[in-house]
Formats: C-alpha cells, sequence, structure tokens
C-alpha cells in the first residue's frame, strides 16, 4: 500500500481495543477519518478550483496555479512526513515512491498534477484502509457486543453503572435478553445461552449455578446473577478482538521477506524512472517528467506489501467464526505443515466427563439383578456427599433409576486418591478396598471382567458388593477427525495420556490413532514432543489439562481446548477452541494451507502486475493512452496501481467465506441430533400413555 496508508495507520488509534473503552475508541476512530476526508476534500476542492479557473481562462495562469499549490501542500504533508521517517531509518519503501513523484511534480511547477495524484492516493489509499484491513472493522463489531453498562448487585441493592467500575469478584445481574457485559461464574439462577459469537456453535446452552459464562453472549430465558471473573480486555471476547488486531499488525518471517524483496524493489524503480527520464528529455523534457512521475506511481509496491497480511486477517476473521481463536500469524503459518499430530485422551477425545457404563456385582446370593441394585444403591450412599465428578455421576445414574438409598448416617470421611467411607459403607479404588478387608479374589475377578472401565468398588457391612464401571465417553466424531486429519496428510496420529494402558488402548483403537503413549507423567508428554520435533517432525499437540501445557507451548502448533480446558493449557497454546468440538482440528489445517495457497497467489499477482505496468509505463503506453481518453499518462498510473491494490484485496477476501459450508453443515447437524433426542425423551412418555389405561 502507498504511503497514505501509513499516513492513516498513524490518524487511526491501532492499539488493542477493550470493552472498557471500545465504543469511545471506536467512535473516535469514526471521528479521525471524518477529518482526514473533510481535509482531503479541501484539498482536492483547491485544485479542482485551480482546474476550473484556468479553463474558463478568467486570470492569468500564475495566480490559476495559486489554490492548486495549496491544495498540493495539504495533501502532500501527509505522505512527505512518512517518507522522511522511511529515509531517517535508513529504510526507503513505497511510500517514499509516492513522495517522490508527487515531489518531481512540484519541482517542475505542476501543481494540479501533484495535487490530483495525491489527492487519489489518499482517497484510494484511505478507503482501502478502512475497508481491506478488515481487523479494525471485526474487532468493532465484537465490542459492539458488550454493553456499555452493568447491574452490580450490592447488599442485595441493585445499581447500573458504567462497564469502567466493574471489578474481579463484583457481582452482576443479567436479565433475558441481554449480553453478559463480563466473564464470571454464575451465582444464582440457570439460564439457556446463545454463544455462537464466540463457538460458533448453532444451539443455545444450558447453564446452571456454578458455570462459567462469557461477556458478548446473549441471555436468553431467565435473570441470573454472577461473580465477575475478568473484566475488559481480559475477557474471552477481548482477547479474541486483541488476537485479531495482532493477525493486522504482526509480521511473520514471510511478511518480513516480502518487507526486505519490496525495499530492494524501490532502487530499481528508481533506476528504471530515471533511466527513463535521461532518455526522453534529451527529446521532449516535458514529456520526460510525465513518463517519470507514471513510473514511479504504477511501480510503488503496496500491493505485495499487503499480500500476506489481508489474507491472515481475513483468515482470523473465518476462524474466529467457528469460535477458533488464533493467537499469532506464525501459528497459522505453521499449521500449514504439521505432520504429526498428538492428542490428549480425556477432554480432547472424550468428553471428560463420566458416566455409569457398567454393573458388576460379586458373585453371591440372589438373582444378578437385584445384586446390581444392591450395588448402585450402596455405591450412591457412600458417594451422596462427595463433589467428585464420578461420584456425582454415580449418584445420578440411581437417580434415574428411581433408587431409595435414603440420607447418610454416621460419619463420612473422603481419602483423597483413594475413595469414601459413609458409616459402614466403603467405595472407591480395587487398592483402598482390599486394605479395607475386601476379598481380593473377588475384587480381582470384578476388575477383570471390567476389562479396564474405571472403577468404584464398593464394600456394605464389612461384605464385597462388587463393582460399578464408569467410561469416558467417547467424543461422536472423534473417529471422524482423526480420518479426516489423516487424509490431509499427517504421517502420525498419536494418543498421549496420563490414563492407564488398558483404558487408552481401547480408546486408541476405536478412534484409529497408529501409536499411543499411557500413563504419562507431564515431564513425559513434552518428552515425547521435544523428541518428535528434534527429528524433524512439523507436530500440532491439542490437549486441555494442566498436565498438558509443557507440551502445547513446546508444539510447533498447541491447540487448547479453551472453554472446557485448563486457564494454563489456553495460555500455553497457540490456538485456542471456544468449542469442545475436535472437528475444528481439520479446519485450523485445512485454513492455513488456504491461507498460504492465498498468499503465494497474491505475491504472484502483484509481481505480474507491477512488472507489467512497470513496462508499460516506461515505454510510454499509459502516456499514449492516457492522451487518447482524456486522462493522461500519470492518470493511467493511478488506475493501474490500485487495480493492483484491489485484485490482492479481492483474492484475500475469498478467505472470509472459508469455513461457511462448514458451519452450515454443522447447523444441520446439531439440529438433527437435537430432533432425535427429544424424540428419544418423547417416547417413554408414549409408552406410559398406553400402559395407564392397562394399569387402571
Amino acid at each position: 500500500m502507498s504511503d497514505a496508508a501509513a499516513a492513516a495507520d498513524q490518524h487511526h488509534d491501532t492499539r488493542p481495543i477493550d470493552s472498557h473503552s471500545g465504543h469511545h475508541e471506536a467512535s473516535e476512530g469514526v471521528n479521525s477519518t471524518e477529518r482526514q476526508i473533510v481535509l482531503y476534500l479541501v484539498g482536492g476542492l483547491l485544485v479542482l478550483t485551480t482546474s476550473i479557473v484556468r479553463a474558463l481562462g478568467l486570470v492569468d495562469d500564475e495566480v490559476a496555479q495559486f489554490p492548486a499549490m495549496i491544495g498540493a501542500l495539504i495533501l502532500a504533508f501527509g505522505l512527505f512526513r512518512n517518507a522522511f521517517q522511511e529515509l531517517s531509518a535508513g529504510k526507503p519503501a513505497h511510500g517514499s515512491l509516492a513522495s517522490l513523484a508527487v515531489l518531481a511534480a512540484f519541482a517542475t511547477g505542476r501543481f494540479e498534477i501533484a495535487g490530483y495524484v495525491a489527492f487519489v492516493l489518499l482517497i484510494f489509499d484511505l478507503a482501502l484502509h478502512r475497508t481491506a484491513w478488515g481487523a479494525r472493522r471485526a474487532i468493532e463489531d465484537l465490542i459492539q457486543l458488550t454493553p456499555d453498562t452493568a447491574r452490580i448487585v450490592k447488599d442485595g441493592q441493585e445499581a447500573e453503572g458504567p462497564l469502567t467500575i466493574v471489578k474481579v469478584g463484583d457481582t452482576v445481574r443479567v436479565r433475558p435478553g441481554e449480553n453478559f457485559p463480563v466473564d464470571g461464574e454464575l451465582t444464582a439462577g440457570s439460564t439457556t445461552i446463545n454463544e455462537a459469537s464466540l463457538t460458533g456453535e448453532a444451539l443455545p446452552v444450558e447453564k446452571a449455578t456454578g458455570e462459567r459464562v462469557f461477556a458478548g453472549t446473549t441471555n436468553l430465558t431467565a435473570q441470573v446473577d454472577l461473580r465477575v471473573t475478568e473484566v475488559g480486555a481480559d475477557t474471552t471476547i477481548g482477547k479474541v478482538a486483541t488476537l485479531i488486531h495482532e493477525a493486522e499488525t504482526s509480521r511473520t518471517p514471510r511478511q518480513l521477506l516480502i518487507e526486505q524483496v519490496a525495499r530492494y524493489f524501490v532502487p530499481v524503480v528508481l533506476t528504471i524512472a530515471g533511466l527513463v527520464w535521461f532518455i526522453v528529455q534529451q527529446t521532449d523534457p516535458e514529456r520526460a517528467i510525465e513518463l517519470a512521475i507514471t513510473v514511479l506511481v504504477v511501480a510503488t509496491p503496496s500491493a505485495l506489501l499487503i499480500a500476506s497480511p489481508s489474507a491472515m486477517v481475513a483468515a482470523f476473521a473465518a476462524a474466529a467464526r467457528l469460535g477458533v481463536m488464533i493467537k499469532q500469524t506464525q501459528t497459522l503459518e505453521a499449521a500449514a505443515s504439521c505432520d504429526t499430530l498428538i492428542f490428549d485422551k480425556t477432554g480432547t477425545l472424550t468428553t471428560g466427563r463420566f458416566a455409569v457404563s457398567r454393573l458388576e456385582p460379586a458373585e453371591g446370593a440372589g438373582e444378578r439383578d437385584q445384586r446390581a441394585k444392591d450395588l448402585l444403591r450402596s455405591a450412591a450412599y457412600a458417594e451422596q456427599q462427595s463433589n467428585h465428578p464420578i461420584a456425582t455421576s454415580i449418584v445420578a445414574t440411581a437417580m434415574q433409576a428411581k433408587l431409595d438409598w435414603g440420607a447418610a448416617e454416621g460419619s463420612f470421611e473422603e481419602v483423597h486418591g483413594k475413595g469414601v467411607r459413609a458409616g459402614d459403607v466403603i467405595a472407591g479404588r480395587a487398592s483402598y478396598l482390599r486394605e479395607c478387608g475386601a476379598d481380593e479374589v473377588a475384587v480381582d475377578m470384578v476388575e477383570e471382567r471390567l476389562g479396564g472401565m474405571t472403577a468404584v468398588h464398593v464394600m456394605g457391612g464389612g461384605r464385597y458388593l462388587g463393582a460399578v464401571g464408569l467410561e469416558d465417553r467417547l467424543r461422536r466424531n472423534a473417529k471422524t477427525v482423526i480420518e479426516q486429519c489423516r487424509d490431509l496428510g499427517a504421517r502420525l496420529v498419536m494418543l498421549v495420556t496420563g490414563d492407564r494402558f488398558a483404558v487408552a488402548k481401547r480408546v486408541g483403537q476405536t478412534v484409529g490413532v497408529d501409536q499411543l503413549e499411557a500413563e504419562c507423567l507431564p515431564e513425559e508428554k513434552h518428552a515425547i514432543v521435544t523428541d518428535l520435533a528434534r527429528r524433524g517432525s512439523r507436530v500440532l499437540m491439542v490437549g486441555d489439562g494442566i498436565n498438558d501445557g509443557p507440551s502445547l507451548a513446546a508444539a510447533d502448533v498447541g491447540v487448547a481446548m479453551g472453554l472446557s480446558g485448563s486457564d494454563i493449557a489456553t495460555n500455553s497454546a497457540g490456538v485456542a477452541l471456544m468449542t469442545d468440538d475436535i472437528s475444528r482440528i481439520p479446519f485450523l489445517i485445512q485454513l492455513a494451507r488456504r491461507t498460504q495457497a492465498v498468499i503465494t497467489q497474491n505475491i504472484v499477482l502483484s509481481m505480474l502486475l507491477a512488472i507489467g505496468g512497470l513496462m508499460l509505463a516506461a515505454t510510454g503506453q499509459f502516456a499514449a493512452f492516457g492522451e487518447t481518453i482524456k486522462i493522461g499518462g500519470i492518470g493511467i498510473a493511478i488506475i493501474w496501481h490500485f487495480m493492483d491494490d484491489l485484485v490482492v484485496l479481492a483474492n484475500s477476501f475469498r478467505l472470509f467465506r472459508f469455513g461457511e459450508e462448514f458451519a452450515e453443515h454443522e447447523r444441520l447437524v446439531a439440529e438433527a441430533e437435537a430432533e432425535a433426542a427429544a424424540a428419544r425423551a418423547e417416547r417413554p412418555r408414549e409408552a406410559s400413555a398406553r400402559l395407564a389405561p392397562a394399569a387402571a
């Protein structure tokens, strides 16, 4: 982009916008743009005044030139300032070429040409800056999702105030139909929330007391109170806005290489412009200056410089729409070449939520069904006072089975890492029950029959009752995701987990990984990643737990399950998934490769158009054609210059729509699953209705 874009950058406040000041800064950005437009229009009108006065012959040419001189100075000020900064840094670039073209027109007394060139460059570049660099527009759209005010609840009293006074730990009330102003944890009430702005999920989600909610999402059904955990730029949506801004301003190694090429391009263009002037001025000095200016205007390598940033911004926006938060442009670049994928198990390939899959009662008197009921009843009795996820799953299953296990009596003790004791009922690991005197042979038999499931063994009244088998349910699309990654060229897909080998083996065989490592400590996971990298593999690691943090940081691309995962995992990874759907992994790889392809196309297109324009300008073709259509060779050069920019931008803009088909397919699948779930819930009611008359 020509130097005007840099000038516009200095007028625009491009700092990351947070949700405290986002609306104010967005308003300032609009006002700044309006002031620039007014200034440019004033300069343009002064130049136009000269053209009108000269055309009508109202005054002498010397007097008529005066408005154009003032207007050209107004318009060229920003160009000259930025060219001076480039030259002071010893890095002449595209801004220097544009300024030199205007300066050449000034030096020869062509104030009208200088004014028109500067005016068109500034107006076109301002329009490109405001529309092409979609980062600021995307940030403003995100900020608008967050309210300016919040209802703060203190001592039971509700008071509305600006968002700037809300602090971590405050209680905020949100009513139905309103967006959440901050991140927090629900302390009162339950509701349905539309999280599409963050996760891309088509269907609303249910949230109850104790669960997290996020700024910018919409409360749909009920009034709730929440304890504030993050405000401003620290909120999830604030981080997304910051990252999109960074996509606009950061430079990848490829972008740095492009800028180096552009700097070498500048002296080449200057040399060609000088040669054109030197050769032509011997026969036609007037035409020599015009051809030299035409060369300088047409050859500014602005399209080359926006080849990578424009594609990256579009890719970040496409990723954000589907709930993929990419922290750095280098991460997206690295994802295109990953050939080794490592998945954690719990919370990644599995849901991380245990569910009762099997009841395995010990051998004894009575029917098996009755022994299974006694087993589940005793397990629920022992676990009802525990907050452990496995305990809550057992209690929930007993409730669904409509078992009555009674209130806990006597003492309750929870032995960390082993189990619980409630009165004369004990539930926990096999080793714990062996310590408590359970029949070791019976425990071993039950453990073997459960075949690697997570088991909660139960004793009641000194008698071993059996074990409840639980499984961490596999994500519905885990196998499909592994197959898609392999289709995308993954040479090795690994499952690395701290869980037991038997559990890891069952999951690994189900989803079809190439290799698995079980019972790994955090340092062992990290060693696996670093060893693969040392052997030349490009590693993409997906995890969610605290123990995954070192591995995610060491991988070429670390992907954290953002909303469900730990803060350490999210902070260590280069990518955070705002949804628990791991189908975003193949999407990320496809997006990275498409982005690289678009950048390559942009570079080729910009270079071809720049070289072609340079040849046409240097040989006088632009001047000849410009005289034919009455706009001059410089006018043709300006049109060509921006055609180059627009071709590159239009090519990059195709990435904004990348993933739309994926999102639509996901929405249809979610709706179909919701309908199937509703149908399953309806069948028991229909059966009960049919049985009621018979029972009567």
